[in-house]
């Protein structure tokens, strides 16, 4: 896989820092902030630079973080005099755009370098992930709807007759793009078990061997969704046993845990200078309670149908990452139509700070919407999935792809795809399949608005 998770460790860092004299101006003329002109204040040297940022930086300047000497010391010595001193002079302490712009790195990432170099305790690593990119370059997260390793079931069997397995079932085009993602999250909908017994009265019931869980890693996935009403059909067991597979493999996982406190827990990712945070709940089972909710004491999934619990969680990312991106499981299953319960959460995900909301469930494809200024994908139905050991009919399917600028900021697109006879394929554009796809989309959205490549704009 392409990250790396690191652990803190106690290294003592010392700069020496030589103060300079005489009363200088900086200039940020490549920054590109949200006010027409930046103002700019005068700093006399190091020392006022360290002073007027400690005694002026707001809370939202500095990401909450307690910057003291030592921290500024850091940035002095890894960018120079002369960027502090610059920072120092930006006189509009609410905005952190600006440590980004001028050492390639937000606030929030430079504070992650800070307690990795010093090991202070001062940062939760758990569920911390830093990725390598190519600098300069946008950052890509791609999302995928349902995926299904499960024994019996048409496309697990299938993938088994093939002869390269899982890279059999996805085409060439749509396996690079899958790969070459910086960040790459599925919805994992099953669990992997060999044991407990499945969940009585329940229609549909999902299990697959541990060893499939290597299957993730060839196609690039970097983290998976259990924030779903399938990963907890064989009971607890199948549950727990879900947990550690994904963690023997390394392959983190957001929205399900041994407690409450691990299933709300966001992922991070370092990439590309930010930090990006992920969420998942489910809002299904709406009536019935199959799945388990997870408690303080006792395993079981993140859920949202009373979202009040889980916008915590995505006030708490906002407040440690520069993006937070959600991932609901909601909606009805074969409805093509969101309906006003995905409203009404996405109305209190973005009141508590969601960038970008990614739904599934449906089983199908629904619409792109905005809220506000929140790209909203409502469902992005099955990817590579099947519920029987009959091969389903074809369905559209796509890719939802997140992409955030060197600028900070965030452009979206839908990649169309197409399932045919166990093999998910993504779509040229010259494609007639490709433009159906969109002009459903375009035809069922408000306020949204997808261009021929793909690109997704508000009306």
């Amino acid at each position: 896989m392409r990250k790396c998770n690191f652990n803190a460790t106690a290294i003592i860092v010392t700069i020496s820092l030589l103060t300079g004299c005489g009363l200088k101006s900086a200039e940020i003329e490549h920054v590109n902030m949200e006010a027409d002109t930046p103002q700019l204040i005068e700093i006399a040297d190091l020392s006022d630079a360290w002073d007027v940022i400690m005694n002026n930086a707001t809370n939202a300047f500095i990401g909450g973080h307690p910057i003291d000497e030592s921290f500024l010391a850091m940035v002095t010595g890894q960018y120079g005099e002369d960027i502090i001193e610059q920072i120092a002079s930006y006189a509009n302490y609410e905005t952190p755009e600006i440590w980004y712009q001028l050492t390639g790195k937000s606030i929030h990432v430079l504070w992650y370098d800070y307690c990795q170099m010093t090991g202070i305790g001062l940062y939760n690593y758990d569920k911390t992930y830093v990725v390598d990119s190519l600098e300069g370059n946008d950052i890509v997260i791609d999302f995928t709807g349902d995926l299904s390793f499960a024994d019996g079931i048409a496309t697990t069997t299938y993938m088994d007759q093939q002869m390269n397995g899982i890279a059999d079932c996805f085409s060439d085009e749509l396996l690079y793009e899958m790969k070459s993602a910086d960040i790459l999250m599925v919805n994992n909908e099953f669990a992997y078990t060999n044991r407990g017994q499945a969940l009585a009265g329940k229609a549909y019931t999902f299990r697959g061997d541990p060893s499939r869980v290597s299957l993730l890693e060839e196609l690039g996935v970097d983290v998976v969704s259990l924030a779903n009403n399938h990963v907890y059909d064989y009971d607890q067991t199948g549950l727990l046993d879900t947990l550690d597979t994904l963690n023997g493999a390394s392959m983190p996982y957001v929205g399900a845990g041994r407690n409450l406190e691990e299933a709300r827990k966001p992922v991070y990712f370092i990439v590309g200078g930010r930090k990006i945070a992920i969420v998942a709940a489910t809002q299904i089972e709406r009536t019935l309670n199959y799945t388990k909710e997870a408690t303080a004491d006792s395993p079981g999934v993140m859920k949202c149908l009373h979202p009040e619990a889980f916008c915590e969680t995505i006030k708490e990312a906002k407040a440690n990452a520069d993006y937070v991106i959600v991932f609901p499981h909601w909606g009805t299953e074969g409805n093509t139509y969101y309906g006003n319960d995905q409203l009404a959460l996405a109305r209190d995900f973005v009141e508590a700070g969601a960038d970008v909301i990614i739904g599934g469930h449906t089983h199908c494809l629904q619409t792109v919407e905005y809220m506000d200024d929140v790209p909203i994908f409502y469902s992005l139905g099955n990817y590579w999935f099947s519920t029987t050991a009959t091969m389903p009919s074809d369905y559209n399917t796509g890719i939802a792809q997140v992409r955030i600028s060197p600028l900070g900021e965030i452009s979206t697109y839908f990649i169309p795809c197409e399932f045919s006879a166990g093999v998910t394929s993504m779509l040229d554009t010259d494609d007639k399949a490709y433009s159906d796809i969109i002009d459903t989309l375009n035809n069922q959205s408000v306020s949204a608005v997808i261009d021929e490549e793909g690109k997704i704009t508000k009306k």
